[in-house]
């Protein structure tokens, strides 16, 4: 009977070890956002991160229509990021003006999509560090004479165009007043409506405004100083604890200049991709 019940013991003790050993070869990365890789940056283990993305908004994000493929700021950005910290991003297609939300309802791990960092917003998302700061700029039509700067345009009684749910919208309704402010689902839209004579003025980010001068350069123009630096940052869903990993990763690309690269890449006058380049969203 001892007998019997130690070759028991000596068959389960062994099927222990071969069923580890096969569990080692299966299990899915054990590395958790603690854990720090070899680089000192935590180690998320293989983790596939969702990720909102407009795809319509130079240079941060847009679809080549000459390939057909993914590109911008935020691809190149992002997927670094990744690199450093072991993840596997996920880009989603999402429009801007539910993206906010979205995230706060965690639809997506975070979002990319040059966002400004406001404390409204930080009250149902949380936000990185930022990673760059971007002037709002006016943009008129080639041939406006009157309107050359800010007090020209509040001094004005025409309507202006922007894009609802950004601070850009934020910026015209405390210049102009709410009344003489007209929404576009995009900025391109807004832009058309400029052209075509609608309004009279964009409130735009300076990068997205330079995006709009390529073939359009004899229609439109930027116009006075800058009205304002915003910082921009990537959201997430509150609480979320992928927050510090992406903030060590954005600091250690501050930190070897890879940010200072792409800010050169895509924010200088090497970048010659414009609307008239990227193909639309459907």
């Amino acid at each position: 009977m001892r007998t019997n019940l130690l070759r028991l013991l000596a068959m389960l003790m062994a099927f222990g070890l071969i069923a580890t050993a096969c569990g080692s070869d299966s299990d899915e990365p054990s590395a958790s956002a603690d854990a720090p890789s070899e680089s000192g940056l935590p180690d998320l283990g293989g983790r596939t991160v969702s990720i909102a993305i407009e795809n319509a908004y130079l240079p941060f994000n847009y679809i080549d229509a000459a390939d057909g493929e993914a590109k911008g700021w935020d691809y190149d950005a992002i997927d670094e990021m990744c690199t450093r910290l072991n993840c596997v991003p996920d880009y989603q297609t999402f429009g801007w003006d539910g993206m906010i939300q979205a995230v706060s309802d965690g639809q997506f791990d975070m979002a990319a999509d040059g966002i400004t960092i406001t404390a409204e917003r930080a009250e149902v998302v949380d936000y990185s560090v930022g990673y760059i700061n971007i002037d709002q700029r006016i943009l008129v039509g080639i041939d406006e004479e009157e309107i050359v700067d800010i007090d020209a345009l509040v001094a004005s009684d025409c309507n202006v165009g922007t894009q609802p749910g950004t601070t850009n919208y934020d910026k015209a309704v405390d210049t102009v007043g709410e009344g003489r402010v007209q929404g576009f689902e995009t900025f391109g839209f807004a832009v058309q409506a400029l052209i075509s004579g609608d309004v009279c003025a964009v409130f735009i980010d300076e990068t997205a405004g330079q995006g709009y001068l390529g073939e359009n350069a004899d229609k439109v123009k930027l116009v006075g100083e800058s009205l304002s630096s915003d910082e921009l940052g990537f959201i997430f869903p509150k609480g979320s604890d992928l927050v510090e990993p992406f903030n060590a990763a954005i600091n250690s690309m501050k930190a070897d200049g890879s940010l200072d690269a792409l800010a050169q890449t895509y924010f200088g006058s090497s970048f010659t991709i414009t609307y008239d380049d990227i193909a639309e969203v459907e």
